[in-house]
Formats: C-alpha cells, structure tokens, sequence
C-alpha cells in the first residue's frame, strides 16, 4: 500500500531543505522532476519513482489541516508538503519518511502521521531490476488496467487533494473508472463523495473480515478482469456486505442546498456573491477559503476566483469553498458557459450536531435575495441524518429529504407563470419577492421526494 506523509511547516520550505530531504535516500538515487516542474521525484538507479513530492502549498485557512488529518495541528498559516511513497519498493514509505522528517527538523515543524517521522538515511536494499516498472506514470495511481485506474489510500479521511484529482481528470480522459480503496475507517469529504458519484467509478473499501466492498452502496466486490465489480448471484442480484448495514444514530443532520444561478456573460461579472449570500444567511459569516483542491488554501476572494474562471473559459471551472471550524460548511461549485450566459451551478453543505438547529427559517430569506440580486434559477433545500463534519463513512446513511423548491423570476417566466402558480397537485407556491417558493417538508418525511417529483414533472412539461 502507497504511504503518504506530509510535511507541516511554518516556513516555506526551500531548494536546500528540499535537497537536504532528497538526501534521505543517500547519494545513490536520483531526483528528477514531472507535471512542468509541480512534482520532484526521488528515483532509484534505473529511473523507477520511490517518493513523489508535490510543491508546497500555503495552507491560509483555519482548521482546515485539523479538518484532512483528523489530527491536531498548530495554529496558523502552515505550509503542507505532501510525499507519496511507491508501493512496489518496501523502503519507499520510509524515504517518505525521512524526507518529511527531515524538512520538519529544519524548519521546525511536525510530521503527519507522527509515526512516520524519522531523519535517518534510508539506504536502497530492494532489488528494483526484479520489480516490474509500474504502467502509470501518474504518482496517485497504484494499479492500471485498460478500465480502471486504483489509488490506494491509507489516511483517516480522503480529501479530493491535487494528487487525486489529477488522478481523475487522467482517468476520465483515458475512459477509465476510477476506484479508491481504502481500509473501512477511513471516511471520504463531501468534494471526494461527489467526485466518485456515479458508475463505474468507486469507493472500494478492503476490510479484513468481509472482504471487499462499495463504500457508498454497501455491494460486495470482487477484482474481476481489471477492475472491482460486484459479487452477483445466479439471478444476477448484488449482495449488501453486513459491515455496511452497521449504523449509529448520533442526532447529527446535515442541511443540503442545491442551487443554480445564471447570470449574463458581461464584462464587469463578480462570481461566488450568490455563494457568500447562502453563507451570509445560514453561517452569519462569509466563506473562510476556497480552491480548487483540498487542502482550501485561499482566503474568501470573489475577484480571484472570477479571474481564475475567466482565464479557464469557455472551459468549466470546478472549486470548493469552506467555512470557519466552528460551523462546519462546506461548498462546491461548478462555473460554465452557456449560450444562455455564465451559470453556477453550487452545493452548500452545513452539519449540525444534535442540540443544534438546523438554520431553515432562513431559506425564504435567502432564497428571496438570491432571485433579486444573484440571478437564482432554482434552489432545493434539504435535511438529511449524517455526521456533523460533513464527512462520509464507509456505511449505510439515510438519502436527504426535500424541505422546500424555489424558482426565480427568469426561470419561472421561461416555464409560464400561469403553470408555476397552479400546480397540478399541491404545494401551492408562495412569493418571495418575484421567486416562487413550494414548501415540501420538515426534512423528515420520505414522501416529500414524491411530491417534488411531481413538481417537476408539471414544471417540465409546460418548459
């Protein structure tokens, strides 16, 4: 299994502290450079990568290296240099190791996992020339098959880091699935889950009693002809592994927002304001960083981010903002081009503990100056039993409920007013302002999605 260490330092590590941390091998190995220079690589003899070690980053966003880790760390802005060590040389991960190790000595910092830390010489014994060369040459990728790239992750959460996300984008461009295994305690962030929606990519977890199975659906798995697929009978059915079935319940919620806004390509167009509204409302702050990866590095800045988006364009743009740790929150989203304009596409995430209320009597706030000031499409609110770090476990969780669907002025227009005023079944729709809003629930009734959907369906058949 792959190791990865990382380096937190106060200070930025530089060319000598690198090469002194390089040296963790002895003057045998080699180092050479990949992805335009963002990834060194510390290599045996024969050129096979042992460590890869990706560019420091500035992490300028409180608790968020507490947030990845699941470890406690200093306060502060923290330089956080990630190596990750190859699977097929046994001294790789101590390398790894020692070159965190090193650089934590230098600049006075500290090691994660704690463990791993070292400073001693890690001298090459394996006999690389007997080992195959890897058929990847992306540094996150353990295994690839003509169908599936795997990575291999042992940490206590699996954040959707640059390494991972090259990981996917590689993948993807190649026709290729993309499967995660990790042991059954490791946990996925909201950016990794959404990553991994949908077939054939997958959350495979490797647990030492049951075998494999799909973190997000619970199926048993097995390694067929290159990739993991599900176990199935005679009849064709899947089997749920038990493991999965476990849950306990902690009182813990999430309210979800699904939200679309469009706005027309000019010129002088700020993104993320209808973002920093929804945190506004349902946080009492803005966001307190963004990226485009995790670890969030970037303090809040709508400028920035627009002139990320526009220097992308026509092409999409995907990023993550996060909130202050002592409100978990956390977004994604999506900048595109149309021929109708530039829309966001935005998923806002908001845990709660249980003595916590979720904050749904500021929805029609919110949703009323969305439609007046940012452009809002739609907006679906809903509230679900999950943890209050906004993470996701390797086990059973109940699907969100629907608690209220909102259209703006422009769409509602677009579909007909009459339609939108007069569904064929109830809700009746409320006004807020110029937005029509259908109030569905409480967040804990099942049947609202069958109410939503027949909200839909009368809203698409007019459109």
């Amino acid at each position: 299994m792959t190791k990865d260490v990382i380096a937190l330092t106060p200070k930025m590590p530089d060319l000598p502290t690198l090469l002194a941390g390089l040296y963790a091998g002895g003057p045998d190995l080699g180092v050479h450079t990949t992805a335009d220079g963002a990834v060194v690589q510390l290599c045996a003899p024969d050129g096979r990568p042992l460590v890869s070690v990706e560019a420091p980053l500035l992490v300028q966003v409180p608790g968020e290296t507490a947030r990845l880790l699941d470890h406690p760390v200093g306060e502060g802005p923290m330089w956080w240099t990630e190596a990750r060590a190859s699977s097929a040389v046994a001294e790789a991960g101590r390398l790894a190791g020692s070159f965190a190790g090193r650089l934590a000595t230098v600049l006075g910092g500290t090691v994660w996992p704690p463990e791993a830390a070292t400073t001693d010489v890690v001298p090459l014994t394996t006999n690389v020339s007997a080992i195959p060369v890897p058929a990847t040459s992306t540094p996150a990728v353990d295994v690839l098959t003509d169908s599936t790239a795997v990575v291999i992750q042992d940490r206590p959460v699996v954040a959707m880091t640059s390494w991972l996300s090259d990981a996917l984008r590689t993948a993807t461009a190649a026709d290729r699935a993309l499967q995660i295994v990790t042991p059954p305690t490791a946990r996925l962030t909201l950016p990794t889950r959404t990553a991994l929606h949908g077939l054939p990519n997958r959350w495979v977890v490797q647990d030492p009693q049951h075998g494999y199975y799909d973190g997000l659906s619970g199926a048993v798995l097995h390694w067929k002809n290159g990739t993991f697929t599900p176990v199935r009978d005679e009849e064709g059915a899947a089997s749920t592994a038990e493991a999965f079935k476990t849950a306990t319940e902690t009182g813990e919620r999430q309210l979800l927002l699904t939200l679309r806004t469009r706005h027309p390509a000019d010129a002088d167009l700020v993104l993320g304001h209808a973002l920093e509204t929804a945190f506004r409302h349902l946080t009492g702050s803005p966001p307190a960083g963004w990226s485009t990866a995790e670890p969030v590095n970037l303090p809040w800045s709508t400028r920035q981010l627009t002139d990320l988006a526009r220097s992308r364009a026509p092409r999409p743009t995907w990023l993550i903002a996060i909130g202050h740790p002592d409100r978990p929150a956390l977004a994604t989203m999506r900048v595109l081009r149309t021929t109708a304009g530039v829309e966001e596409d935005i998923t806002l995430a908001l845990g709660h503990g249980r003595n916590e209320t979720p904050p749904l009597h500021a929805i029609e706030a919110l949703a009323a100056e969305l439609d007046a000031e940012h452009g809002l499409v739609t907006l679906l609110t809903a509230l679900r039993t999950a943890r209050r770090d906004l993470t996701v476990p390797a086990r059973f969780e109940l699907p969100p409920f629907p608690v209220a669907f909102t259209l703006g002025h422009d769409e509602a227009r677009r579909i007909g007013t009459a339609r939108v005023e007069r569904p064929a079944r109830r809700p009746i729709p409320v006004r807020l302002g110029s937005a029509f809003h259908y109030r569905l629930g409480d967040g804990s009734n099942a049947e609202a999605w069958i109410t939503f959907q027949h909200l839909t369906q009368h809203l698409k058949q007019q459109a």
